[in-house]
């Protein structure tokens, strides 16, 4: 069935002090998409550009959400740490206390929570991480909606228990036959009118290709388009005009509850 709203979402914020991964598109990829993960100082991220970033996103009337992930500046945070469930959930609760502090000071709220790089894939495939980690947000906040991949157990979890989930759909990342993207620590440069063809195909369909050659069933409430990866605004563009032109509205996403 086609899908007549979907949201759009990107990494923001992805730098540290005068030092920007990827094109530094921020401004001019904001007005394009609906929700934005902002980097929360351990992979990336500083006081100042988490609160340029947090202001930028409330101009555009842009979603903002926390992107916290594991302390690896070098690395960029697609390093696995091996730490203990408990410490991994820590370093999120600062993460996620640093970015409430900024969207305070500017009158919004923090509206969603995604985890990033080897953090996210960690946790959809770790119970005990998942776990810890959502029954720490039902602690904190039970209404804040967990970004995380269908087939994960991250979503599995929430479900379980109760915490609002939104499911990703990943326009520049390969996908296998379990319904989980392929994770890489090097993204190559995309053709953009492909990468709308992928979108608009699992936004009508309700498939994607995978990487041997097959084809999956696909079911999410929003599509991500990574701000690191090489020609990241002419993706963003592509998936914007493409959506639009096929009546689909590109909109924050309602979480979906518990079944």
């Amino acid at each position: 069935m086609k899908k007549h709203s979907v949201d759009l979402n990107s990494d923001m914020g992805e730098g540290f002090g005068p030092w920007r991964f990827g094109d530094g598109v921020d401004q001019a990829i904001m007005p394009l998409i609906s929700s934005a993960n902002i980097a929360t100082g351990f992979h990336a991220g500083d006081p100042n550009i988490m609160a340029d970033t947090v202001a930028l996103a409330k101009r555009e009337n842009v979603r903002i959400g926390a992107h916290p992930g594991f302390r690896d500046l070098v690395g960029f945070g697609r390093r696995a740490i091996n730490e203990s469930a408990e410490k991994l959930v820590n370093d999120i609760v600062y993460q996620l206390g640093a970015l409430r502090e900024f969207a305070r000071l500017n009158g919004v709220d923090v509206q969603h929570i995604k985890p990033h790089g080897a953090l996210y894939m960690l946790a959809a495939r770790d119970e005990t991480l998942s776990r810890l980690l959502v029954e720490t947000l039902q602690t904190l906040d039970p209404a804040l909606p967990l970004f995380c991949m269908e087939s994960s157990v991250t979503f599995r979890v929430a479900k379980e228990l109760g915490q609002p989930v939104v499911r990703e759909f990943y326009a520049d990342r390969d996908y296998d036959t379990s319904g989980s993207i392929v994770f890489t620590r090097s993204v190559q440069r995309l053709d953009p009118e492909r990468v709308a063809d992928k979108i608009l195909r699992a936004c009508t369909e309700g498939r994607v290709a995978t990487v041997d050659g097959g084809d999956i069933d696909i079911d999410f409430d929003s599509i991500c388009i990574h701000s690191d990866t090489p020609g990241a605004l002419q993706l963003v563009e592509a998936a914007h005009a493409a959506l639009t032109r096929s009546g689909i509205r590109i909109a924050a996403p309602s979480p979906r509850p518990a079944d």
